[in-house]
């Protein structure tokens, strides 16, 4: 007896499936099945994402702003998932700076994190030597800036345009009190983005209103104390100095509470500080790094993130502004100077009045 062709066993098969899936394509069939046990798997997977808190989050509005951001972008993802797949703790490395290298790399020898978060402008020298220790941890670092590292993506604001906000207002306050030329620049230390643009951006910034300005620039040391912030502020208010600008993390508090006493005024950064001494704080430059969080951590969940890259964000971004709205604001600073700040900053936002870094 001959065996049956193959050619018939197949028509055979054919049938088989045509009588057992009536009214469906076989193909089409088979190709759902495949797609439903690929998202079945993608549901099953976590996305371990570690926040790592270069500080302390309470009472810290930037680390909170971080915070925040990062776990609306997981819930977000999760609720267009309809899945529990992001996952995000938060670590906080404490105001010793010496420790943060070893509770990041200890983050990164865990295996635990798919990303670790963070944001300081210090992460970047810490993160290029755990890198080299664990070459397959990715990394996301906000205000801060690393290229050329294919596990590290890196975000910078654009802090020329925050800075040169900050002297433009520091100098038209010292203007309308004739005081000496010359605004202050406390800081918690040196860096790059500090030396090389925020500095010489805020010192633009208050030439624009008279070229003749100088910068008396202090450093802290740390990000931490206030005491050593209290006494360069006295110092330099004693010089003559009526306005300054801190960026000193903790260690603004003794900038604040000095300025406050000898009838100074501040400038803040990164957030809102009107609210911290009404009357005393003159103008906040701010950073929206809940939202910068927020998209950037959605764009590494849809596998969107440009790993090494750094990429630059400004006023006409959404990401830097200066706060003009705020009660204590307006009745802090004299009508005619938020008339001209106000100036300052259409012209950028329109684009005429040009600061890329």
């Amino acid at each position: 007896m001959k065996r049956p062709s193959l050619t018939v066993l197949f028509m055979g098969a054919l049938l088989f499936l045509a009588v057992f899936f009536p009214g469906r394509n076989y193909y089409n069939f088979l190709k759902n099945a495949r797609t439903e046990k690929t998202q079945t798997e993608t549901r099953e997977q976590t996305i371990t994402i570690g926040v790592f808190i270069p500080g302390i989050t309470s009472g810290s509005p930037i680390y909170e702003m971080l915070a925040r951001g990062v776990l609306s972008a997981a819930e977000k993802h999760n609720s267009d998932t309809g899945t529990e797949q992001a996952t995000v703790t938060v670590i906080e490395g404490g105001y010793n700076q010496a420790e943060w290298e070893n509770k990041l790399t200890a983050m990164a020898a865990s295996g635990a994190y798919n990303l670790i978060v963070s944001s300081n402008p210090s992460l970047p020298d810490i993160v290029s030597g755990i890198s080299e220790k664990f070459p397959h941890q990715y990394f996301m670092l906000l205000d801060g800036q690393m290229s050329g590292n294919a596990h590290v993506y890196a975000l910078r604001y654009n802090q020329r345009e925050q800075a040169y906000m900050s002297g433009y207002i520091a100098a038209l306050e010292t203007e309308a009190n004739g005081g000496v030329k010359r605004i202050g620049l406390i800081a918690a230390q040196e860096y790059p983005v500090m030396n090389n643009i925020i500095l010489p951006g805020y010192l633009e910034g208050a030439r624009a209103v008279n070229p003749l300005y100088t910068v008396d620039f202090r450093i802290v040391g740390n990000w931490y104390d206030a005491a050593k912030a209290a006494e360069l502020t006295s110092e330099m208010i004693r010089s003559g100095i009526q306005v300054l600008l801190c960026i000193a993390g903790g260690a603004n508090e003794g900038v604040v509470n000095t300025a406050s006493q000898l009838d100074a005024k501040v400038v803040w950064f990164d957030t809102n500080g009107y609210n911290i001494r009404p009357g005393t704080v003159i103008g906040s430059s701010v950073l929206y790094q809940d939202l910068a969080a927020y998209y950037q951590v959605l764009r590494y969940l849809s596998g969107t993130l440009p790993f090494g890259t750094t990429e630059i964000m400004g006023v006409n971004d959404g990401y830097v502004d200066f706060v003009e709205i705020d009660p204590l604001y307006i009745n802090a600073v004299p009508e005619e100077i938020r008339k001209k700040q106000a100036e300052m900053i259409t012209r950028i936002r329109s684009g005429e009045l040009l600061l890329p870094e």
